[in-house]
């Protein structure tokens, strides 16, 4: 079945919307978007040539940017673990 008149609208809608919120400059802060009214999660930057960034105004954004921030510090450490456990295996 083909999507309904009133979907599709509302598709177009959340698109112009999304693209309205990227735009504003309100929104970005150290090249990090940050709108509750754009619904990805992983939007362009700024300077779209220069890659992607998290929306932290959404619920998983801002779980991503928590993750990372805890996670990336804690991955050296558990290298280092890692290596010692196994050198103490020999």
């Amino acid at each position: 079945p083909s999507p309904s008149l009133s979907s599709t609208t509302h598709a177009m809608n959340h698109r112009d919307i999304n693209e309205a919120e990227w735009r504003n400059p309100d929104n970005w802060s150290c090249g990090i978007s940050f709108s509750k009214k754009d619904t990805r999660t992983v939007v362009p930057k700024a300077i779209p040539a220069m890659g992607w960034t998290l929306n932290r105004g959404t619920p998983s954004g801002a779980r991503w940017m928590i993750a990372l921030l805890i996670g990336l510090p804690l991955l050296p450490i558990a290298i280092m673990a890692l290596v010692s456990l196994t050198a103490g295996a020999r």
